[in-house]
């Protein structure tokens, strides 16, 4: 069908001219930052790393494992950081090389981490699964 080229098209002109070699090393530095700033500001808080520690090993995702993970999430949709959930306990973030900076990550361990200090998450409206994350 016509407009699903034109998308397909749209998309495709973002990646014009971009060294795949250097999105891959993006993404790997962002993951790893991540990771990094996970450890040092998130697991007090009873995250564990669900994702290889490995760049090797890991794609442009980063998972962590958190008993509330669902409302949890929810909570940080709310904020404005769209992230993902999958059943039974984990939150996961994709990193987009092309326009994700690493101020991003920054911003985005600080509200999780403002999240689960002021325990935003602990409310019926977040803890109430809905069909979709």
């Amino acid at each position: 069908p016509i407009l699903s080229l034109l998308a397909l098209d749209a998309a495709l002109d973002a990646f014009d001219g971009v060294d795949m070699a250097q999105a891959y090393a993006k993404v790997q530095s962002l993951t790893g930052l991540f990771i990094a700033l996970a450890d040092e500001r998130l697991m007090h808080h009873a995250f564990t790393l669900a994702s290889p520690r490995d760049n090797a090993q890991r794609g442009a995702q980063v998972s962590l494992a958190h008993p509330q993970g669902y409302a949890i999430m929810q909570a940080l949709i709310a904020r404005g950081l769209i992230g993902d959930f999958r059943a039974p306990d984990i939150v996961r973030f994709g990193f987009a090389p092309l326009y994700t900076r690493y101020t991003d990550v920054f911003d985005a361990v600080a509200l999780i981490d403002d999240v689960m200090t002021t325990r935003a998450w602990d409310t019926a409206d977040f803890k109430a699964r809905k069909a979709v994350t």
